[in-house]
């Protein structure tokens, strides 16, 4: 199913934007498989935040988490066979599952733990510090160095400043 959307001209005119109108395109798709399996994000801290998956009935050697470039890939594949039980109802999936969470710059995977058919993967935004804002001493002309403006309150007695 395409999306209501059509791209195609901004793809014409722009460059190095693809991943970002790929992005889009694909979040207006609606595909059963983007529901499956159910799953929050929580932010726990300003550079933390906790996937939790729904991954009842999966062992951990049946879910793979890969991390790639700018995105985390979760895949749920059962293996056997429930092939040779017979069900009178099934109401618990075990369909297989592919899960891509794009993740912002510099943002890690930092665990993971499967308890209670809760699958939690916890993140981490660690901002090289080469990246991160840095203040900058300026020099005035005589020499002596100043980190912006000095709000001190000055005293003033008998016309000089104290």
């Amino acid at each position: 199913m395409r999306s209501a959307f059509d791209f195609s001209p901004l793809y014409r005119s722009t460059v190095g934007f693809d991943r970002l109108f790929d992005m889009l395109d694909q979040s207006t798709q609606v595909e059963s498989m983007t529901n499956w399996p159910p799953y929050n994000i929580e932010k726990l801290g300003e550079d933390q935040y906790l996937i939790t998956m729904a991954v009842a009935g999966f062992s951990p050697e049946e879910i793979e988490l890969t991390q790639k470039e700018g995105q985390l890939l979760v895949i749920g594949q059962k293996k056997g066979s429930d092939e040779s039980k017979q069900y009178l109802h099934r109401g618990i999936a075990t369909r297989a599952f592919k899960q891509i969470f794009n993740l912002a710059d510099h943002v890690k995977v930092t665990g993971a733990s499967l308890e209670n058919g809760l699958l939690t993967v916890e993140l981490k935004r660690e901002v090289p510090e080469a990246l991160k804002p840095r203040r900058i001493e300026i020099n005035s002309a005589s020499g002596v160095k100043s980190l912006g403006q000095d709000n001190k309150s000055v005293q003033i007695e008998h016309g000089r400043a104290a």
